[in-house]
């Protein structure tokens, strides 16, 4: 990934470019010296997330809506040869994917044909999927990439593997390299959903009051947004010129944080003075898995690991988030 002396600058496509995970994306690789198209219909993204990019002449942003692939904008096709597009697009709100499955079929499942059918337009041999942990389901084991079978239990979860098969068949058609990357759950500054996102909004329409989805015992891995895109980057340094597909989970190595952890640290924050309000039921929504732990062996061998534990990762995405919103 890293561009070497008297080499011509890497072109970049980034799919959810404006988006949480994508935007930082965006900001390291133009560090790094890269050429970045970036491309997000600002369902969830906000172009405030792209404003540092947006000052860089490296960076091009086409506003444009992938979920239907038989109508991707043509300044996107034709944006000439690309080294490698990264699909970090999909929808992140899991409970209304399981209100209405034709959000994580249109946002998630096709978005992914459309990164593939840019991939085949700009001649881009490599492509990087953000998947999830989501398409284990519920498993009480460490879940490592050879975990089986895969049975999701949220539609999100359900076409995020969808899409690594796709992407999987690609690679016998198109393309050469495949990076199945499975996030556990991140956290930072620019969040758009997730645990810390939905308390911020809820202390912000009622400070008196917050509401947990569950009764707080949900217990996950957290990894800082920062680390996240360190650690793709990283893969993609060492393995970028092997052929076929590569799956990594991506995550700290330990249990993860509780529900109620987090809401405590966000109350915290936010002044100390709410009363934090719990359900009988031990998951928030229907398709969330309660908790799981990651065995990041593999990531450990290649030689990558976080330095902050899920706890750190937590402790700080609150602080963040918390200044973000005007909580503190």
């Amino acid at each position: 990934m890293q561009k070497h002396p008297g080499e011509q600058a890497m072109k970049m496509l980034v799919t959810g470019a404006a988006g949480f995970v994508g935007s930082h994306l965006v900001d390291e690789l133009l560090s790094r010296g890269a050429t970045v198209v970036g491309t997000d219909n600002l369902l969830r993204g906000r172009m405030e997330n792209l404003a540092g990019a947006g000052a860089n002449d490296r960076f091009t942003f086409i506003e444009a809506e992938l979920g239907d692939p038989d109508k991707i904008p043509d300044a996107l096709l034709a944006i000439g040869p690309c080294d490698m597009v990264w699909h970090m697009a999909a929808n992140s709100d899991i409970a209304a994917g399981a209100r209405d499955d034709a959000i994580d079929f249109r946002d998630t499942f096709q978005t992914t044909r459309s990164a593939l059918a840019i991939c085949r337009a700009t001649d881009a041999r490599r492509l990087v999927f953000a998947s999830t942990s989501a398409v284990y389901g519920e498993n009480d084991e460490a879940l490592a990439e050879d975990t089986g079978p895969l049975l999701p239990i949220s539609n999100y979860g359900a076409m995020k593997l969808a899409a690594e098969a796709a992407i999987s068949a690609a690679v016998e058609t198109f393309l050469d390299t495949a990076f199945i990357l499975r996030f556990p759950n991140v956290i930072g500054s620019r969040a758009t959903h997730g645990v810390i996102y939905d308390f911020c909004q809820k202390l912000m329409a009622d400070p008196s009051l917050l509401q947990v989805l569950g009764d707080g015992t949900q217990k996950k891995p957290y990894l800082y947004v920062a680390e996240l895109v360190e650690a793709m980057l990283f893969i993609i340094d060492r393995i970028a010129g092997q052929p076929g597909r590569h799956l990594y989970n991506i995550g700290p190595r330990d249990e993860g944080v509780s529900v109620s952890e987090i809401a405590g640290a966000m109350v915290t924050h936010a002044g100390g003075t709410a009363t934090i309000a719990y359900q009988d039921t031990d998951r928030g929504w229907v398709g969330d898995v309660p908790r799981f732990s990651y065995s990041t062996a593999k990531l450990d061998r290649l030689g990558w690991s976080p330095e902050l534990t899920s706890r750190d990762a937590m402790l700080r995405a609150v602080a963040e988030c918390a200044g973000e919103w005007g909580l503190t």
